[in-house]
């Protein structure tokens, strides 16, 4: 040994002795085994006995020495054998070793595993030093480490072993091979460079928990999952990791154990349940909120919500301005003139200035990918967008220089198609969100965007219906009389908002022979043209009886008879004559809303008359009622659309009425103004007639009253 190795060694010498410096603790293995010394003289006595051997063999130590040791451990029928191999140890010097039956205090025999070997002391006397073990104990350790080994090197699980410090002490070839890494690569490394080398997205996190393990024993199981790349290769894999705390049979603690297990398959079903889930989730949340109003502009916002943020970072919707403008007419080559909509944004970007803003008509060249698209009738997917791309998806370069600044990087058109025909486009772009557009995302897009086509077109149809419907009832409703003796007269009528059809409400001021006056409002039950047309006949037909001088109960039941021949159709009706001679009005109910009678002076008050069924029922007899009506009293016709609502109820509704018409006297077109702005809803789906008169003052002109 030279000078510098004694140096070395003295100095860990003296390390070992300085009170702070912690000594090795020994290890538990040999006191797992017990492993018994015996030392005998050259004539086989024992000389020396250890605790172990006692509790081994179940001789105390005053019970052993001096004693031969073939008389007081073997059975008799083997002492020669025992007697000759002790000979031949003590001559030759050569060690034996192997599995003996030994007899012990109680009488019992146990196999133990001996080691004899000859030693020799500083006098020249050979003794024989006999270590001894319990032999099934040992076999289970062996049989136990031997699995261990076996686990470890072929298990499929990469296993690290690292000691308090995290470093590692030992890797089996799972592990090699996961990290890209040979066994002589990790040990002596500290985990975190070893992870240094690899991509590991939470490498320290799983450290950390390393020492939280490490400090209170609590393991850390499927901890999943860490994702990233290692020296293995490029492609990005999913772990689930394992740690629990080593120790000895004594408690002491060694180190922790590491088991990586690749679950990399199981990661990526996983994700995709997920996106799976998460597309199905936008495609049931889509199918909930599009096309809940017949309104083109309604349901093309509701498209782009859905998208916006969860699927894109922009949303527009655009139709063909034909679409919605009859006397324009598409063309099949040249620009595409588009309208747009709806344009949705998750935060704000240039990308939104980029694109039509809603109401405006914007002319697309053919080379434009808009354009393309609703000629072709075909979705167009720009996973990767570069500036010919941004060229071809904006209304020009301005626009295109926009979607480049915004960080557009992918693209999606896909068609409005409905019933064979396309009606417009969906453009989806994505900056923020990294993720590429793919087909996937083409399919959700494709399925929601049809059904938004297809609640288009039939906004688009119900328009025209709509509008031919209010255009035919318009033209069936009445001019009041410029002039009509004794009464004056203010009516409205309001058709149903858009999203809605067109209902049967009609009103009529018919004059009479003797200065006489009929009023009528009615409500054909239903709605469209068929519900127009119907009323269009009762309205007729109202007239005409009205001229034959019929009673307001007879008319109702000419209307009856009628009504029941009109196939699925029934109405409410209230029709009056008001004479100014009288004073007086007769009025017949057929299953309307009761009348409000306003006396000049005193309080609104609904009219109780018999209500009568409503016309088409038949067999129902009408009876007229006659009450007074002087000058400056107001007679309130209506229909159900002006009181009735889904969240009151019809007594609360018709509480509001009479509280309205108690107000200071207006003028009667200020009263119909104000009944319709304070009781019907800017939502209502019904129409109302309305129809107020008062009475006036009337010269007889030379006639008594009757």
């Amino acid at each position: 040994m030279d000078e510098a190795d004694r140096s070395s060694e003295d100095q860990g010498r003296a390390g070992a002795l300085r009170p702070d410096v912690r000594p090795p603790q020994p290890s538990g293995l040999l006191d797992l085994l017990g492993v018994a010394a015996v030392l005998l003289d050259a004539e086989g006595r024992v000389v020396l006995w250890s605790p172990q051997a006692e509790e081994l063999f179940g001789y105390t130590s005053q019970e052993a020495l001096g004693q031969y040791a073939a008389q007081l451990l073997v059975h008799a029928e083997q002492w020669d054998w025992v007697i000759k191999k002790f000979a031949e140890v003590m001559e030759s010097g050569k060690s034996w070793g192997g599995t003996f039956p030994i007899r012990c205090k109680d009488g019992a025999t146990r196999l133990v595993e001996l080691r004899n070997m000859r030693l020799l002391d500083d006098r020249g006397d050979f003794y024989a030093l006999g270590l001894g073990t319990d032999s099934p104990r040992l076999r289970q350790v062996e049989r136990d480490l031997a699995l261990s080994t076996r686990l470890v090197s072929q298990s499929p699980i990469g296993i690290a072993i690292l000691d308090t410090d995290l470093t590692y002490v030992t890797v089996n070839p799972a592990l090699e091979r996961i990290h890209g890494m040979s066994q002589e690569e990790h040990l002596g490394r500290p985990y975190r460079a070893v992870m240094s080398a690899a991509e590991f997205e939470e490498s320290e996190e799983v450290e950390a928990a390393m020492r939280q393990v490490l400090r209170t024993g609590v393991p850390l199981v499927d901890r999943s999952p860490i994702v990233g790349r290692t020296r293995a290769g490029p492609e990005q894999h999913a772990w689930s990791i394992s740690v629990y705390r080593l120790e000895d049979t004594r408690g002491q603690v060694l180190g922790v154990t590491e088991l990586v297990v690749d679950v990399t398959d199981r990661y990526r079903s996983a994700r995709e349940a997920t996106e799976t889930r998460r597309r199905l989730a936008l495609i049931a949340d889509g199918a909930a909120r599009i096309g809940t109003t017949l309104e083109a502009d309604q349901t093309a916002w509701e498209l782009a919500d859905v998208f916006v943020p969860e699927f894109a970072d922009v949303a527009a919707v655009d139709v063909l301005d034909s679409v919605l403008d009859e006397h324009r007419p598409a063309t099949a080559d040249g620009p595409a003139l588009f309208r747009a909509l709806a344009v949705k944004a998750a935060y704000p970007t240039d990308a939104v200035t980029a694109a039509d803003q809603p109401g405006r008509i914007t002319s697309y060249d053919p080379d434009r990918l808009a354009t393309r698209c609703v000629r072709t009738g075909r979705p167009i997917l720009v996973p990767h967008t570069d500036g010919r791309d941004l060229s071809h998806i904006a209304r020009d370069e301005h626009a295109a220089l926009l979607l480049a600044r915004a960080g557009v990087h992918s693209y999606l058109a896909v068609p409005l198609t409905a019933r064979g025909s396309t009606l417009g486009f969906l453009g989806l772009t994505r900056a923020r969100d990294p993720r590429p557009f793919d087909e996937d995302d083409l399919a959700i897009a494709a399925e929601l965007a049809s059904r938004a086509a297809v609640c288009i077109d039939n906004a688009r149809a119900h328009q025209h219906m709509r509008n031919a419907a209010e255009t035919l009832q318009r033209s069936l409703l009445p001019h009041t009389p410029p002039d009509l003796p004794g009464l004056q007269v203010a009516s409205r009528y309001r058709p149903a908002q858009a999203a809605y059809e067109i209902g049967g409400d009609w009103y009529d001021v018919l004059p009479l022979s003797d200065d006489r006056t009929a009023l009528v409002v009615g409500d054909v039950m239903g709605s469209g043209i068929e519900a127009a047309a119907a009323m269009g006949r009762l309205r007729t037909a109202t007239t005409a009886f009205a001229g034959l001088n019929l009673g307001p109960a007879q008319v109702l039941e000419q209307l009856d008879s009628i009504t029941a021949g009109l196939d699925q159709y029934i109405a409410t009706c209230v029709y009056a004559v008001y004479d100014p001679h009288r004073r007086e009005c007769r009025i017949a109910n057929a299953g309307h809303l009761p009348p409000v009678l306003v006396p000049q002076g005193a309080q609104p008050r609904l009219l109780d008359l018999p209500t009568g069924a409503p016309l088409g029922v038949g067999g129902v007899p009408f009876e007229t009622t006659t009450l007074a009506f002087g000058v400056g009293d107001q007679l309130v016709l209506y229909t159900d659309g002006l009181v009735e609502t889904r969240e009151h109820s019809i007594d609360e509704r018709l509480d509001s009425l009479l509280h309205l018409l108690g107000a200071p006297a207006s003028p009667l077109e200020e009263t119909c103004d104000r009944l319709l702005a304070e009781l019907r809803h800017p939502d209502d789906h019904d129409d109302v007639a309305l129809l107020i008169t008062c009475a006036r003052p009337f010269a007889q002109r030379g006639r008594q009253a009757s």
